[in-house]
């Protein structure tokens, strides 16, 4: 995440979801922003939809009016605004900058656990999405991706996830099964939902000890919305190994 994403159309998705699954709050979510430097490029300028109110902000009005007021001004196009204006109800962050060297990192996530330990789901916003085989964790740039052994680690300790994955130029229904086999083999026994939007899809895998509450609101977030904005679908459960 950077904060020159701030406002565009896919943030809106983004915390529409995000709102959904945290039933107002019932379901406390930890948000890590896997935040990263600004890159001065054109990344983050999806902001056509906030003029026009009449198309787009039926969605979510209270959410609308708050990323228009952050994306109004370049002052505001960050995510201590989003924090502030209790987007998300209840939600903890976790939004220092995340470094590429191996040893801080670890570091940030440990700190990241500790934070989120009482949250029901913890939410993870890298810039691309889950690891790629060609960067290794440690190497520059890859701050910009979730790797499957911190998955592992943080659903053993009793945590659900959600994850932001942009899709790449694959043929995406093969890109996503892919991505569902790789978590399931370091997730035994979650159940799993994808929430596709026209540029990324959120993954969600769902603890078994998770309460019933958030099952709900994920099952529920698939019929909220029209398929252009979020298309969502259970993809089914892992079974856990004997």
């Amino acid at each position: 995440m950077k904060d020159q994403y701030v406002g565009d159309i896919n943030d809106y998705r983004k915390y529409a979801l995000l709102r959904a699954l945290s039933s107002g709050g019932e379901n406390r979510i930890g948000v890590c922003w896997m935040l990263t430097p600004s890159d001065g490029g054109m990344d983050g300028g999806k902001l056509a939809y906030l003029q026009q109110p009449n198309r787009h902000r039926d969605v979510d009005p209270e959410l609308f009016d708050i990323l228009a007021h952050a994306a109004a001004t370049p002052e505001r196009r960050r995510l201590a605004t989003i924090e502030n204006s209790g987007a998300i109800p209840g939600a903890l962050y976790q939004n220092d900058l995340l470094p590429d060297e191996l040893a801080a990192r670890h570091t940030f996530m440990g700190r990241c656990a500790y934070a989120f330990r009482d949250v029901d789901l913890i939410f993870f916003d890298p810039d691309n999405g889950l690891e790629v085989s060609s960067l290794p964790k440690g190497r520059k740039n890859s701050s910009k991706y979730l790797y499957f052994d911190e998955v592992a680690a943080f659903y053993a300790s009793g945590k659900s996830l959600l994850i932001y994955q942009h899709f790449p130029r694959v043929e995406r229904s093969v890109f996503l099964a892919r991505c569902a086999e790789r978590l399931r083999s370091v997730a035994p026994g979650a159940s799993l939902w994808a929430f596709t939007t026209a540029h990324v899809v959120f993954l969600l895998l769902l603890h078994p000890a998770s309460p019933a509450r958030v099952h709900s609101a994920a099952d529920a977030a698939c019929m909220r919305w029209a398929p252009e904005f979020i298309s969502g679908r259970f993809l089914g459960i892992e079974p856990q190994t004997p």
